[in-house]
């Protein structure tokens, strides 16, 4: 058997879930299907790759070697394919941007195209998802939300830059709920009401759980993605977490949570400074943007001593960018 791209796609999403149920749902193959895929590879390659166990997969010294080859491959091929279509189009070259939810993308898009560049967008609810497609080669950067105690699972090699260390997150509620006269809510003020969160969002459930059970508050919790959330808070039906940059409406108000008990890291992810280097700039802008137009977040923002503009010019090299890669 000779190996092929989606052979080396295989054991990439293997690796990277952890074990072959959950590779072969993100796969779209049956588990036996890809089992026997994967012993095929074993096979023509002279020897196992990952340890099976009840628990999931984990890679063999001759499966990390393989994966290390694998990803830069899987990287290049997609490189390829994408510059083929661009010269076959006529020059466009198109930028594949990834995010999470986040009220900057529409002026960071905006701020991105030009003449000769029309970017591109994929929004996932799973922040590791779009991190393994930026490790593949299927998306060029990706911005994404890190749930405070709830580590991200960053490919090796992969780069990333900080956009904010630690955003608060605060929290949505009826326009007419007794704490909404507040600017400032406790959670305690919530102890009767409904909770909803997004599961498939990484690391929010277990967030908004250690945050709620650090108060010795068990609410009933319904699960939802964020447009239904909004819905039936507006209709007095649950309460949610929301970013700092949402803003009130007639219905429903968006306030600081008493402590900033929850937060997030927002990250963007590239494989090469290059490519963090060329997009930046204008998603640090486009965030901060929203930022000022939020008027609960824009106070916090001003009680923290922390300035709504980049620190330094938006072409500028300055030394302040937190940046790192993770390590092979």
């Amino acid at each position: 058997m000779e190996l092929e791209v989606r052979h080396l796609r295989a054991l990439c999403a293997i690796a990277d879930a952890g074990s072959l149920h959950r590779a072969a749902r993100q796969l779209g193959v049956s588990q036996p299907t890809l089992s026997t895929q994967l012993s095929r590879i074993e096979q023509a390659l002279g020897g196992p790759l990952f340890v099976r166990e009840r628990t999931g997969c984990r890679p063999t010294p001759l499966g990390r070697s393989v994966l290390g080859r694998a990803r830069p491959l899987l990287a290049d091929m997609s490189t390829l394919v994408r510059e083929a279509r661009a010269a076959a189009a006529g020059g466009e070259s198109r930028l594949r941007v990834g995010s999470t939810a986040s009220r900057a993308l529409a002026g960071w898009l905006r701020r991105l195209r030009r003449p000769g560049l029309e970017p591109t967008l994929q929004m996932d609810v799973s922040a590791n998802a779009l991190l393994r497609r930026v490790t593949e080669g299927q998306l060029d950067v990706a911005f994404v939300h890190e749930v405070e105690g709830s580590a991200l699972n960053v490919p090796e090699g992969l780069r990333l830059r900080v956009l904010v260390e630690r955003e608060p997150q605060f929290v949505m509620l009826p326009a007419d709920h007794p704490a909404a006269t507040r600017p400032v809510v406790r959670l305690a003020d919530l102890a009767d009401d409904r909770w909803m969160v997004d599961p498939t969002v990484d690391g929010e459930w277990d967030g908004v759980h250690r945050m709620l059970r650090a108060v010795g508050l068990n609410p009933r919790v319904l699960h939802g993605d964020y447009h239904t959330a909004a819905s039936l808070v507006a209709t007095g039906e649950v309460v949610t977490v929301c970013q700092p940059s949402s803003q009130s409406r007639p219905d429903m108000a968006v306030r600081r949570l008493y402590g900033d008990p929850i937060g997030v890291r927002l990250l963007l992810a590239a494989r090469t400074r290059a490519e963090l280097d060329a997009v930046f700039p204008a998603l640090e802008e486009a965030y901060w943007e929203v930022a000022r137009q939020s008027t609960a977040y824009r106070e916090w923002l001003e009680g923290a001593g922390i300035r709504m503009l980049p620190r330094r010019p938006l072409t500028g090299g300055g030394t302040d960018r937190v940046e790192f890669v993770r390590a092979r």
